[in-house]
């Protein structure tokens, strides 16, 4: 996501205006009654810890089990099982002691960087009464999409065939979402297998398993005890610049309905702030304003995240606005993603109107946090934070 996560690690950016990415994995395993999570950051490891409170948003904090954050460490067994990890398949290697020592049955891993809402409960009972070593769940896109993904081929029972690790022309669309339940005792001796197969060919310190489409999952198919359930509702990626703009489009268009479940609400760490306000003078059309907004602008296709200001004869097009960012009178914001607290001068121009109908990475600007602009950016250019232009 480039200048927004100079600062940041990935699962705090926020969606939708008051969700933050993690909520989504973090509001799944929770509604399945899998009360102790654990939360692995490897990059910008505090910059989420004011956000997550010690799991209590979640109701994880309890004197015994539910909330952990897990961050390398050193010195806790072999060179392959300490410090950063070399792909999210190495990360379980590198904290199976962790895992072993738990003595948990069943490990469900989620990625935090995709939105969704499954009733997972259902799923994790299958797995288990069905003695899966794996289960993946998996969601259709298209071919050219696919193409960044882990590609899943399943029989008509679901049961796994094989897997493509980001085929340059696969066979389907249907990919993994990167939400995995694994049988612990299978995982951990598979992981160790691994390891004694391919950290002789590796750098010194990588186990050479890496992400878990390229050795975990293949060996995990290879038992023929490893099913493929669709993901029900929206699903998408977001950790693209692209695809963060286009799947706020899909919100605003009606298409995203993980907010549409009272029983298994998105649960967030929501802003103390009052409620949004609208003056005689703007303008809003198919947009979302977070609480502490105050619009007296032009607002097209937008969301506005918490304290935004936009102000009179101002106007704000088809781009994501974060948290107290100030939008000037006299400016233009069009097709892009301002980080925190940025503001925009009168008569700047940032961004274009897009020729493509999909968000692509090129026609978005994205502005890291604390910029000033009062010049003209054009699309696809990138503002480290705390730029002036």
């Amino acid at each position: 996501m480039d200048v927004l996560t100079r600062e940041r690690a990935k699962p705090d950016l926020p969606f939708g205006g008051v969700h933050r990415l993690i909520d989504f994995a973090l509001s799944g395993l929770v509604h399945a009654d899998l009360v102790d999570v654990w939360v692995s950051l490897e990059y910008q490891v505090t910059s989420i810890d004011d956000y997550l409170s010690g799991g209590r948003p979640w109701s994880l904090d309890r004197n015994r089990g539910g909330f952990r954050r897990i961050v390398p460490q050193t010195g806790t067994g072999p060179a392959t099982e300490s410090g950063f990890a070399y792909g999210n398949g190495d990360l379980l290697l590198r904290i199976s002691a962790d895992i072993e020592a738990f003595g948990a049955r069943t490990l469900a891993v989620c990625s935090a960087d995709h939105v969704f809402n499954m009733d997972l409960g259902p799923v994790v009972e299958e797995h288990v009464a069905a003695g899966r070593v794996a289960t993946v769940l998996t969601s259709e896109v298209t071919k050219k999409d696919a193409s960044d993904n882990v590609v899943v081929l399943a029989g008509r029972d679901g049961t796994v065939t094989g897997v493509e690790h980001k085929p340059s022309r696969p066979s389907s669309g249907t990919v993994a979402t990167e939400i995995f339940l694994y049988d612990t005792e299978v995982l951990l001796e598979t992981l160790r297998d691994l390891r004694r197969e391919l950290s002789g060919d590796a750098e010194d310190g990588d186990s050479g398993i890496g992400d878990f489409g390229e050795h975990l999952l293949p060996r995990l198919v290879e038992t023929g005890r490893t099913a493929a359930v669709p993901l029900t509702g929206y699903w998408r990626d977001v950790g693209q610049p692209g695809l963060y703009l286009q799947s706020h489009r899909d919100l605003l268009a009606g298409r995203v309905d993980v907010f549409d479940h009272p029983g298994r609400p998105v649960i967030s760490h929501w802003p103390d702030r009052p409620a949004a306000r609208v003056r005689a003078s703007a303008e809003c059309r198919d947009s979302l304003l977070s609480p502490g907004a105050d619009v007296a602008g032009l607002v097209v296709g937008s969301v506005l995240g918490p304290g935004v200001v936009v102000e009179k004869g101002a106007e704000v097009h088809d781009s994501v606005v974060m948290e107290d960012c100030v939008i000037r009178a006299g400016s233009v914001v069009r097709t892009s993603v301002l980080d925190e607290r940025c503001e925009v001068l009168g008569k700047a121009r940032v961004g274009e109107e897009p020729s493509r109908r999909l968000g692509h990475d090129d026609d978005l600007v994205l502005v890291g946090r604390d910029s000033t602009v009062s010049g003209t950016v054009a699309a696809g250019a990138r503002l480290e934070p705390g730029s002036t232009t």
